[in-house]
């Protein structure tokens, strides 16, 4: 039996799942914690994926793994391979000034064109250029830009800093795949490359990439779906000759963790919440909605993005001093519109419309509507609103969808399964709880080491026909126009 291993290094915390290659069976899994906020130092990555690989057993028997990882995140890297600042997270939007920078040099029309994407806060292009303008000494030291999974890839290959690696610090060992690269705003799923100018505007400083000719600041050097990155070395209780896939970002990992194809429209709710379809062409939105990127399987991935995702339920079941199952209680027992109670959910700025100094905003408030009731339901109903909206932005791109895909840890809430069946009109599918992110990068080390793509089955949790309520979004928009106030 060969068994692969796959790595989910989200933002909240390392996950990592075994499983056989030919069946798909999980054999184990095990999970560490990662620290909270928005600038993270990345050996605390390296220190959970070794302690979430020591709960899941060890690699001693794995034969091939790789690594998704949460998207975007800036880790600047210097000449010794030294982290030259705490990475900023996908989450951080102090580079929101930054964005808006870059699209009036280019324009949004123009960015879209080169690289599928119009920059905002989250992307890699805007946090160089803060970087760039507000600590310009940084900067300078900056010899190579990686990913968040990038990083760890090359940890776990044998490669870091003199004091703490096998091999030393050679950064032209640096790699990625095309679907983390997609999200950097300096590279294009429909060329197949980095857009030198775009990431020279961004930082500065002009960019090579790994393994290549002339001087530079070093890019990794982009894979294919089934290419294998290097084999490990023994370090760090690592042993020695698993093959090391490609990687991937996050929702390219759940996308090919779930074998999702053509006509599968993908709604993720965990710390962020994403609306995302595969494709077989690239897409190009100038007005940035859709974020046009690759997957993780040589197609595209034309995604839609908000930041204010799960933690708007817990945010809201904790002013009403209730548990999950209560606050799904609450919801359910609500009629469809929460009484005329209408919750825009921007607790955290938003990505999706770009709105990163927005708050929340609660209307329609009546002595008769004011109930916990309508303000659980208005939580639900807000939340799912707002990527039932995305999921219309994707479809307004030309992609095709007959089915929704629901998945992440709130997928499971009742309140949240009804609902989002009356907001999509289209089939919703609960897939079985798993770590489909995990579950997508153990596929894709499958692939490099086999040379074909695992075809596993999917499990089924629930599926609902849909109910559409369109007065549902409606009354959520019309709450969305009355707009959200600046953060004090």
């Amino acid at each position: 039996m060969s068994l692969v291993a796959g790595v989910d290094s989200s933002t909240q915390s390392c996950k990592v799942v075994i499983r056989d290659l030919l069946t798909g069976e999980l054999v184990r899994q095990g999970t560490a914690k990662h620290p909270e906020g928005t600038e993270v130092a990345p050996d605390a990555w390296w220190s959970a994926l070794l302690s979430a690989i020591e709960a899941a057993g060890g690699l001693d028997d794995v034969s091939a793994i790789s690594i998704a990882g949460q998207q975007h995140g800036m880790v600047a890297l210097d000449a010794d391979g030294e982290v030259v600042r705490d990475a900023l997270l996908w989450n951080d939007t102090r580079s929101a000034p930054a964005a808006r920078d870059l699209i009036a040099e280019v324009g949004a029309d123009e960015y879209a064109s080169r690289t599928g994407t119009v920059p905002v806060a989250s992307f890699t292009a805007t946090k160089l250029r803060w970087l760039r303008d507000a600590e310009p000494e940084n900067a300078a030291r900056v010899a190579a830009v990686a990913l968040p999974h990038d990083w760890l890839t090359w940890r776990l290959l044998g490669y870091g800093t003199r004091a703490s690696s096998a091999l030393g610090p050679d950064l032209d060992e640096l790699v990625t795949d095309r679907s983390d690269a997609s999200g950097t705003s300096y590279w294009s799923p429909a060329h197949e490359a980095y857009d030198l100018e775009l990431f020279e505007r961004a930082l500065g400083r002009p960019g090579r990439v790994a393994g290549g000719d002339g001087d530079g600041v070093v890019l990794p050097r982009v894979l294919g779906p089934a290419d294998a990155a290097g084999t490990t070395v023994a370090h760090s209780g690592i042993p020695e000759g698993i093959v090391v896939g490609a990687g991937a970002g996050d929702n390219a990992g759940a996308a090919l963790g779930l074998d999702a194809t053509v006509g599968d429209l993908v709604i993720s709710i965990g710390t962020s919440g994403t609306a995302f379809a595969v494709t077989d062409s690239s897409v190009t939105d100038p007005t940035g909605t859709v974020a046009g990127f690759a997957d993780a399987a040589g197609g595209f991935l034309p995604l839609v993005a908000t930041l204010n995702a799960a933690r708007v339920l817990a945010s809201i079941g904790a002013l009403l001093g209730v548990d999950h199952d209560e606050f799904a209680r609450l919801a359910l027992a609500a009629e469809p519109g929460s009484g005329g109670l209408s919750l825009v959910p921007y607790f955290e700025g938003e990505r999706t419309p770009d709105l990163p100094e927005a708050t929340a905003t609660l209307s329609g408030l009546t002595l008769a509507s004011t109930t916990r009731e309508n303000l659980a339901r208005a939580a639900v109903e807000g939340m799912l609103s707002a990527l039932a909206d995305g999921g219309a932005a994707v479809r307004d791109q030309g992609v095709e969808v007959h089915r929704v895909l629901l998945i992440g840890g709130a997928a499971l809430n009742p309140a949240v399964q009804t609902v989002a069946a009356q907001v999509f009109d289209v089939p919703v599918v609960v897939p079985a709880p798993g770590e489909y992110v995990a579950d997508g990068a153990a596929r894709q080390a499958g692939w490099a080491l086999s040379g074909s793509r695992p075809r596993w089955e999917l499990s089924t949790r629930a599926s609902f026909a849909p109910e559409p309520r369109p007065e549902i979004g409606a009354r959520y928009r019309e709450a969305q126009a009355l707009g959200s106030l600046p953060r004090p």
